[in-house]
């Protein structure tokens, strides 16, 4: 969840609390639970990646989903919410974040397209990403992965 400014048909312009990433519903079970529940209801469908040639589901790591549930929890006003393609991963380093708010985050320490700093970004593989906001160096650790 985020806060925003929205429009209301009373109030004008107010500040609300929204869904940071719109129409995504995350599910922990199984494959079997997940189908039959899928069978039931035509507009539910799965976020695909390709692999091997054909396009399979996404299944996000428990430990990358719980950070991203860690620094989501925060609402924090500073927390930036980004598509896979809007951050570059391959010139990261791996970090870890000590003490504050977010301390024991791991994330990757990067270079955000149009943003001047570098900033940590703490991704969930092919679906989403959480970008928060510059990190002093005194709270950044590397990690050797």
């Amino acid at each position: 969840m985020k806060y925003e400014m929205v429009h209301d048909r009373q109030q004008g312009k107010v500040r609300k609390l929204i869904p940071a990433i719109q129409n995504l519903l995350f599910a922990y079970t199984t494959k079997e639970n997940i189908q039959s529940l899928k069978s039931g209801i035509d507009y539910l469908q799965y976020l695909t990646m390709p692999a091997e040639g054909r396009n399979v589901p996404i299944i996000v790591p428990e430990y990358q989903m719980e950070q991203f549930i860690t620094v989501c929890n925060t609402l924090n006003e500073n927390l930036v919410y980004m598509t896979p393609d809007e951050i570059k991963l391959d010139k990261g380093t791996p970090v870890k974040i000590i003490g504050g708010s977010f301390d024991g985050i791991e994330g990757t320490f990067m270079k955000v397209k149009h943003k001047r700093k570098k900033r940590v970004v703490v991704l969930v593989q092919g679906i989403a990403a959480v970008m928060i906001a510059e990190i002093s160096d005194g709270y950044i650790q590397a990690l050797n992965k």
